[in-house]
């Protein structure tokens, strides 16, 4: 049966609001014995956690250790970037040598399309580029709290751009997560953390986020719907955008003196960061498709409060009450939004449309 064709206000308004086309769940949600589905939803979701996690933490490492002692995070995103850029074409190649082995589709660089991708590239570049300004600068058991207003850019843009008004129930929720935006920035304040520079970039990363999923889902057609071609080309133009930025910002002259140039430690380091750069794209699509898009909302949210309780054992960091009352408001706004959005599909895919309400009373 052929499915008919989206119109762009309903791929924008599936993109902000983290709904996948219902008519192809049906058919993707093949009947599997309970406990194999129940086995390969835990270790997907624990793989989604270890990689997301371990990115974090890493990266950190990456961008102020003092240890390390480099002030790079132009440079650190820009190898990363590169990285990818590498992965996906050895696996292009890897899977043209040895068809049927792995699914991978061919990668051939077009400056048409990636053009065409230009503009998504501009988004993703701020995207990864104020998370890891926002990282090096806020401690990571802060992090989540500083790049929290997602879902508030969100229901915003959703507004802005399709003029699709939210429930009340949502904008509660969104009012939550506000709330609890502002007394985490309170509390780090009062405890003399606070860096007003991290939150900045916190604030600009969780617009990028927005702006990045309403991207994605216009520039797709671009790279016949291959998220590993949009993937490639994405991280092609970042690469060739972030040259002048070195030049501009000093970096590479302050990579001349880095006493660790040479060390095989730290690119090693630099290596793996990129690789968990690129893992998180695979096992995020992964949990989705092994779940839903809303429960990969939930783990991402359980995966954030995880987060934060592990930095504030690992870094013996000690936080008050009010602290603490930030995150679980964070947290719990962020689910809340998540259960209302998913109630509300729910109940819009449950109630009859106008066409069929018309068809039984006509008696067809």
């Amino acid at each position: 049966m052929n499915r008919a064709p989206l119109k762009r206000s309903r791929i924008l308004h599936m993109a902000l609001m983290g709904a996948s086309d219902p008519s192809g769940e049906a058919e993707a949600n093949k009947e599997k014995p309970f406990l194999l589905r129940a086995l390969q939803i835990t270790l997907v979701v624990s793989l989604y956690w270890a990689t997301s996690i371990s990115m974090v933490f890493l990266n950190k490492y990456l961008l102020d250790s003092p240890s390390l002692q480099l002030d790079t995070p132009i440079f650190v995103t820009f190898y990363q970037c590169l990285v990818t850029t590498l992965l996906c074409k050895s696996l292009s190649t890897l899977a043209a040598l040895c068809p049927g082995t792995m699914d991978f589709p061919s990668l051939r660089l077009d400056l048409r399309v990636a053009r065409s991708v230009l503009p998504l590239s501009v988004v993703f570049i701020g995207m990864i580029t104020f998370n890891n300004l926002c990282l090096k600068y806020v401690g990571v058991a802060f992090y989540n709290v500083g790049r929290s207003l997602t879902t508030v850019f969100n229901v915003l843009l959703s507004y802005l751009l399709l003029k699709q008004t939210t429930s009340f129930y949502a904008l509660l929720t969104c009012g939550i997560i506000i709330g609890g935006f502002w007394l985490g920035v309170d509390q780090e304040g009062a405890e003399g953390t606070l860096s007003w520079t991290g939150t900045l970039f916190g604030v600009l990363a969780s617009l990028c986020v927005s702006l990045n999923a309403i991207y994605t889902k216009k520039v797709l057609p671009a790279v016949d719907g291959s998220v590993w071609r949009l993937t490639f080309y994405n991280n092609v133009n970042a690469c060739a955008l972030f040259l002048p930025l070195l030049l501009l910002l000093g970096e590479l002259q302050a990579l001349r003196g880095f006493s660790q140039l040479g060390s095989a430690h730290f690119w090693g380091m630099m290596t793996l960061g990129g690789l968990f750069g690129f893992a998180i794209g695979y096992v995020t699509g992964l949990q989705i498709k092994f779940t839903s898009p809303l429960t990969h909302n939930v783990s991402g949210t359980a995966k954030a409060c995880a987060q934060t309780v592990l930095a504030v054992l690992y870094y013996e960091e000690t936080k008050s009450f009010l602290w603490w009352t930030s995150n679980m408001m964070v947290l719990g706004g962020s689910s809340a939004y998540t259960w209302v959005r998913g109630w509300e599909m729910k109940k819009i895919q449950e109630e009859p449309s106008p066409k069929e309400d018309e068809k039984s009373s006509m008696g067809v």
